[in-house]
């Protein structure tokens, strides 16, 4: 694939994923109810990759992590490290621009209860190989929870044994590039401390450097 099939915003490929957005749609006829590209940099060597649209964040406004409680530590947290002209992003022509970053989802649409299944993950995830492929030497992958962080390493052939998840942990990879793992910042991560603003800033501290 190419750099021009990294998103297919028509792609009806998982049947139970296509219903279930008509059904939304049929609900909300506002929302964007469909698959949700990419936002970002195309030149990015900051790669942040997401788990899914949220039902009233990105399938609400068609921009990832926009519109909901996990951009909102998200976006805050781009701005401070310098990969956004704003703290905050609430709508497609709000004007923010990501400089050097770009983020993605493993799954493109919002699945049921938030939860894609396998099949779902693997039928997306060349998608995902695509991106990652015009990723340039020494980028950095942020994976966002476990299912991201298991979506990239199947997207790059890689064994998910020789490479655990853990939160603010840092895997070589063996193409140069650096596959950075953080605790997804949803809603209940932070309410509940698992993810505190301190935790994910040491992430992406970790990542300014490794960029520097």
């Amino acid at each position: 694939m190419s750099k021009r099939d990294w998103f297919d915003g028509d792609c009806r490929a998982c049947p139970r994923l296509a219903a279930f957005l008509d059904e939304v749609q049929g609900e909300h006829p506002g929302y964007h109810a469909r698959p949700v590209a990419p936002f970002g940099d195309d030149r990015a060597r900051l790669l942040v990759v997401g788990l899914a649209p949220g039902m009233h964040g990105a399938n609400r406004t068609g921009r990832p992590f926009t519109g909901d409680y996990a951009g909102v530590l998200l976006y805050d947290t781009l701005h401070r490290f310098g990969f956004g002209n704003h703290p905050h992003s609430t709508a497609l022509g709000d004007g923010l621009e990501l400089t050097g970053c770009r983020i993605t989802n493993a799954v493109k649409c919002l699945p049921p209860q938030n939860k894609p299944t396998g099949p779902e993950v693997r039928q997306c995830n060349p998608f995902l190989r695509a991106e990652l492929a015009d990723l340039p030497a020494g980028a950095v992958i942020l994976a966002l929870g476990s299912l991201a962080h298991n979506a990239v390493l199947r997207s790059l052939g890689l064994k998910a044994a020789a490479y655990k998840f853990g939160h603010n942990v840092l895997h070589a990879l063996p193409d140069g590039r650096h596959l950075l793992d953080s605790y997804h910042c949803s809603r209940y991560n932070t309410q509940t401390k698992r993810l505190t603003e301190v935790m994910f800033h040491q992430v992406f501290e970790r990542a300014r450097g490794l960029l520097a």
